[in-house]
């Protein structure tokens, strides 16, 4: 059976998620109080409140973005664009 992924490629994806993981550890520095502040315990909640209004609000204006150039870019490109398959003139 073979493994839907080759040897170079799980290197490769693992270089980038490694990668992008080490990123996001080394945005904000250490400070003391970060240092010596206790651990969560297990029955803290992983996203926040203010973590999750923020990903919400994210999404919902990606989304809007998403579909205004959607639906707002037919009706604008109807002249140049078209429904040929023509690309920009």
């Amino acid at each position: 059976q073979d493994s839907p992924l080759k040897a170079v490629q799980m290197l490769w994806v693992n270089l980038i998620m490694d990668t992008l993981a080490s990123l996001a550890l080394a945005t904000e520095p250490p400070t003391e109080a970060l240092l010596l502040r206790r651990p969560y315990g297990r029955d803290h909640p992983l996203v926040s409140g203010t973590m999750l209004r923020n990903i919400l609000g994210h999404a919902a204006y990606q989304l809007l973005v998403i579909f205004t150039l959607l639906f707002a870019g037919q009706w604008h490109g109807q002249g140049t664009w078209g429904h040929r398959g023509h690309g920009p003139t």
